[in-house]
């Protein structure tokens, strides 16, 4: 997505970005080249085992938008099939849960969050943070909107308190399409974006260098603690209040 410059008269979003109060772009850089290095084995193991269970690329390469805007190739390893959609309600640049073009092996890399790894070096290139909102594709995203335009003004991230919250984002929009009988965009655009959009907004508004090493540690965590189920984060999401955001945030955000 490309963006007009700004007029003279109005300032750009870099130069009115505040301060996000989290971990430094040296650290995030020297934790991601430290990452690359002590996960090549499983990285090397995970593209042969991609390579050779179906064909298509090991990589998956979509243009996302980064801080001020600015678009960049967000890199994942790939975990689905190369052809048409297919399963229920597929959506241009949304998966629903039980989407059969995700591979055996797609499905593992999908739960564990493994399929991110790739992300990495979008954090070393500085497109990308550690922790951070995450990036979404362009046909999703208003630079008019005056939340956007604050969200734009952070880095986007491989880790989030808005992402651990929505662990069973897939789950949750395929319940969501079921309940209210909106297709797979209309959902996602009208509801559940909207949705994290607020969530990301809030926890921002809390980011300091201590909370993203929380949210780091309790993205470790979420690798073997259930998260919230999807049908009770469903029906925060239709009906939502400040009380019971704030209780699913600290509830995903709790590495206890």
């Amino acid at each position: 997505m490309s963006r007009s410059d700004p007029s003279p008269a109005a300032p750009s979003l870099s130069q009115r970005r505040p301060s996000h109060g989290g971990l430094p772009r040296a650290v995030d850089a020297l934790a991601a080249a430290v990452g690359l290095v002590a996960t090549l084995p499983l990285l090397l193991l995970l593209a042969v085992a991609i390579r050779f269970t179906s064909p298509g690329p090991v990589l998956f390469r979509q243009i996302r938008v980064g801080r001020d805007g600015q678009p960049f190739e967000l890199l994942k390893f790939r975990t689905m099939r190369i052809g048409p959609p297919v399963g229920p309600s597929p959506g241009a640049s949304v998966t629903v849960g039980g989407d059969r073009r995700v591979t055996a092996i797609g499905a593992i890399l999908r739960r564990t969050k493994l399929d991110e790894l790739p992300e990495l070096l979008n954090v070393l290139r500085g497109e990308m943070a550690l922790v951070g909102p995450r990036p979404e594709v362009p046909d999703y995203v208003d630079p008019d909107d005056p939340s956007w335009r604050r969200l734009l003004q952070r880095r986007p991230g491989l880790t989030h308190e808005t992402s651990l919250l929505l662990r069973a984002e897939e789950e949750v929009l395929r319940l969501g399409i079921e309940r209210t009988g909106l297709d797979t965009e209309r959902f996602y655009r009208d509801v559940l974006l909207p949705f994290k959009l607020r969530h990301a907004l809030e926890a921002e508004g809390r980011r300091t260098v201590l909370r993203d090493l929380r949210t780091l540690l309790a993205t470790g965590v979420a690798l073997v603690k259930a998260p919230v189920r999807p049908e009770v984060l469903l029906e925060r999401i239709l009906a939502p209040t400040e009380a019971n955001q704030n209780e699913v945030v600290s509830e995903a955000t709790d590495p206890e």
